[in-house]
This record gives structure tokens, C-alpha cells and sequence, in this order.
């Protein structure tokens, strides 16, 4: 007998550097097929899908600012770089029979829709996985807002948050070796203790629609289905 999802409804967030693999930079031609296959199961089973994709392989704002641009500018710049991500990922997804579409917050009507609410819902009642792209169409906002708002908005049941670690540490486990990993905690907890796997927007936003953020391990292979299904994997903010 096939598990059934907990959630009938997410939106999963994954950063620009996971599209990067190994490389540098840019897109892995390796890792768009893998991350496809793990979100086309995913929709598989019945569950509603949008994603909402960073841009941080190509671009980002405030690394464009350290290196004499406007930050403004630079924002601009990293919205139109998840655009391109958004749309290889959607290419990847149609390959594998996802109908897929990308609305974006900067209007762009040839190579994408504009991020229209009611139409948003529609598609995902519908069927199709829908990408959100150009994060909110403002800049000084991160993705990870982008994602808490268009999770607020389609009133999805839980943010994924795909992450490079196993979940929420303590610190960062990357820099400190004493870090520990917590299973849950409270939106609370990461407001107070400034811990950097989201910014406070993105989880004051949460913490206002009442929307569990789920932090795992996107390198490891089904965790995406594995958190849909409601397995202990990664940790549960609420």
C-alpha cells in the first residue's frame, strides 16, 4: 500500500547554489534530472507543488554590491537570475511529465506568466507544479520571503526549506564544531536567536500564517518525499 502525504499542499524553496552541484557556479547539467525525478514523485502522490528558486549560482545582490554595483541593481540582477533557473528547472520538470509553469514577480510575458494569486491556485488545482520566480519583485527582499509570502498567500500547508546541512543547528555546523541539531523549535526561537537558515521576514511571515517550515537535506536522495510523507527527517519550526 502506497503512504499518503501529509501535506496536501507546499511550497519547496531551494537555492540558486543547489542547482551549482560541484561547479562553481552556473547550472550542473547533473543535478537538474536528479532534482526533477525527486520533485516529480513528489507531485506523483497528489501534492500540490510550487517551488520558489534563488539565484545565488548566477547572482546575488549583495554580492554585487561588494563588487561596486548598486545594491539595488544587483537585486534586479538576481531576480532575472532565478528567472533563468526557474525556467531550466521547468524544462527539466516537462521531461520527466510535469506540466509545469513559471510565474514571475517582474512581468516578462514571453518567456513566462505574471504572478497572478487566483491563477497560481488554479494551476495547482490543476495539476501543474508552478515555479515562482523574480522572488517578490522588490529589492532588499531575500527568496526565502519570496517563498514565506507565496506560501502565505496559496495558503500552502508547509514551507520545505531544502538545505546544504541536516536541518536547524544550533550554529552553523559548517564553522563550529559544537553545533547541535535540533528536531524542533519555535519561530520564536529563531527570531531571538538570529540564526541565519532564514531571515526574520521570512519567518515572521510564517509565524503569522501559521505555516510549519521544514528544514532538511536536499543532497540526500527521496528527502523530499520523505518529509511529504511525514517521516522524522531534518527539523520542524512552529
Amino acid at each position: 500500500m502506497t503512504p499518503s502525504p501529509v501535506f496536501k499542499r507546499i511550497v519547496l524553496k531551494l537555492s540558486g547554489e543547489v542547482l551549482m552541484g560541484n561547479q562553481p557556479f552556473g547550472i550542473a547539467p547533473e543535478v537538474l534530472p536528479t532534482l526533477a525525478a525527486e520533485i516529480a514523485e513528489v507531485h506523483g502522490l497528489g501534492v500540490e507543488t510550487a517551488i520558489v528558486i534563488g539565484g545565488g549560482n548566477i547572482i546575488r545582490g549583495i554580492a554585487a554590491k561588494e563588487q561596486g554595483l548598486e545594491r539595488v541593481t544587483g537585486d534586479y540582477m538576481g531576480m532575472l537570475a532565478t528567472v533563468i533557473n526557474a525556467l531550466a528547472l521547468q524544462d527539466a520538470l516537462e521531461k520527466r511529465g510535469c506540466y509545469t509553469r513559471v510565474l514571475t514577480a517582474v512581468e516578462m510575458r514571453e518567456v513566462a506568466e505574471p504572478f497572478i494569486r487566483r491563477r497560481a491556485i488554479r494551476h495547482l488545482e490543476k495539476g501543474r507544479v508552478v515555479i515562482f520566480a523574480a522572488g517578490t519583485g522588490n529589492p532588499f527582499f531575500t527568496t526565502d520571503s519570496a517563498a514565506a509570502l507565496r506560501a502565505s498567500e496559496i495558503h500552502a500547508d508547509a514551507l520545505f526549506k531544502a538545505t546544504k546541512v541536516d536541518g536547524l543547528y544550533t550554529a552553523d555546523p559548517v564553522r563550529e564544531v559544537g553545533a547541535t541539531l535540533l528536531k524542533t523549535a519555535s519561530y520564536q526561537y529563531l527570531l531571538e536567536h538570529s540564526i541565519k537558515i532564514m531571515d526574520a521576514a521570512a519567518v515572521s511571515l510564517c509565524q503569522n500564517a501559521k505555516i510549519p517550515i521544514r528544514i532538511f537535506n536536499i543532497r540526500v536522495p527521496g528527502n523530499v518525499r520523505r518529509v511529504v510523507l511525514g517521516e522524522d527527517v531534518g527539523s520542524t519550526v512552529s
